[in-house]
């Protein structure tokens, strides 16, 4: 079995896109400054086995994705910046514990942290392009039955 990673990507984007809150959603980590309403971005950050659900002839595996949300740190209300993304976050995490299994696309998205980091999100400022934007990164694991045979 592959992993459907066009599959994935798209449902996690659907569900941002769905919400109508961002001005720009995209499946990869922005090279130049992402612009100056709120911006969602996803990409692939880490890819490996999971032991305890795995089998003698099979593997599960694990796909870790983040989803970045940008927006500029420089802008009025300056007190309105953290709880829009702080929204904007609760809205992304409701949609991905409805959805857990992404339309069937993935086992379960690991809520709690059975495999590792658990769905959760962190906070931060990043640099980008001589920009300074607020950001909450997501990480977002999701787990794949059968993915690789052992022979």
């Amino acid at each position: 079995m592959a992993i459907n990673i066009t599959g994935i990507l798209d449902a996690l984007q659907s569900h941002a896109l769905s919400t109508g809150l961002f001005d720009q959603v995209s499946g990869h980590e922005p090279k130049n400054p992402p612009g100056n309403g709120l911006v969602c971005a996803f990409w692939s950050q880490a890819i490996g086995p999971v032991q305890a659900a795995s089998g003698l002839a099979i593997t599960t595996g694990r796909l870790e994705f983040n989803a970045r949300l940008y927006s500029s740190f420089v802008q009025q209300p300056e007190d309105a910046i953290d709880p829009n993304l702080i929204a904007a976050v609760d809205t992304l995490l409701t949609a991905y514990s409805g959805d857990f299994e992404l339309g069937g696309n993935v086992r379960n998205i690991d809520l709690l942290g059975q495999t590792g980091t658990p769905l959760s999100a962190q906070a931060g400022y990043l640099n980008q392009g001589g920009k300074t934007y607020r950001v909450f990164t997501i990480v977002l694991p999701a787990i794949v039955n059968d993915l690789w045979g052992q022979s």
